[in-house]
């Protein structure tokens, strides 16, 4: 139960958060959901990712008001396309990982463009444009996330290793 918690309020803070920031940048903006939705299906797998992106994608809907499962159909071929990466290639390097992100994010918005144009929702004036830069926008944030997300035993291993420290300190007093 501990180990879906994390990924779980990890996903629910993306959601939270793409909320609060609808297009922080004109044209190339971050999709926070979908780069959590790619992290959790590199890190704990193919169903995990497929999982996190129909439900993240499915939550982002309703709260959008939008056609409920249409950026969850997109979010969780993503997730299940990067939980198969993981396991199938070695996805350690900072390249590697960006293209796991930039191929998430093609993926879906494949997915959600075409749905839309199919569906009279929307028509898109320069669709490659609109994916391909938010393809480079969300690589670069998933390779910062996943980098920070490999640091932080470090941090916490390092916290422990300094309050340990401290409590001997106080002990010998």
């Amino acid at each position: 139960m501990k180990t879906a918690l994390g990924p779980a309020a990890f996903l629910l803070a993306a959601v939270l958060l793409q909320g609060v920031l609808p297009g922080a940048a004109a044209g190339a903006f971050v999709d926070l959901v979908l780069v959590a939705v790619v992290a959790v299906g590199l890190r704990h797998g193919r169903v995990a990712g497929l999982a996190s992106g129909a439900i993240t994608g499915l939550l982002q809907d309703a709260l959008g008001g939008g056609i409920l499962g249409l950026s969850g159909l997109g979010k969780s071929v993503a997730g299940y396309l990067a939980g198969v990466a993981a396991t199938q290639f070695i996805v350690a390097g900072a390249a590697a990982r960006g293209l796991v992100f930039a191929g998430g994010t093609l993926v879906s918005a494949a997915g959600f463009m075409g749905l839309s144009v199919l569906l009279g929702l929307r028509r898109y004036d320069h669709p490659l444009l609109e994916a391909g830069s938010q393809a480079i926008a969300n690589a670069a944030a998933g390779v910062l996330l996943l980098a920070a997300w490999d640091f932080a035993p470090s941090v916490k291993r390092w916290a422990e290793a300094a309050a340990e420290r401290r409590r001997k300190r106080r002990s010998f007093r």
